[in-house]
């Protein structure tokens, strides 16, 4: 992932590893770093996800406001877990 370290936790259940990610508010951010930390998890490319989150907030009415603001809320941010 373009040289940043991954936040991605192994377990072992039965002799398998599964690999989890953790959707967190990034410090890549320009207002909250929801969408950075949205891009982080899905492997997108932080300006591209916001560029997408703009367009689709200003066709569906601003609807895509309180979804950020809800989203800023919920989403633990990346320092917080790595404590």
């Amino acid at each position: 992932m373009r040289g940043k370290k991954q936040n991605i936790k192994h377990s072992i259940i039965g002799g398998d590893t599964i690999m989890t990610k953790r959707l967190y508010r990034s410090d890549d951010r320009v207002l909250g770093g929801v969408c950075a930390g949205f891009a982080e998890y899905l492997d997108f490319d932080p300006v591209a996800v916001r560029l997408g989150y703009a367009a689709l907030t200003l066709f569906t009415v601003f609807a895509g406001i309180p979804f950020y603001i809800i989203a800023w809320i919920i989403m633990p941010e990346k320092n917080a877990l790595q404590r």
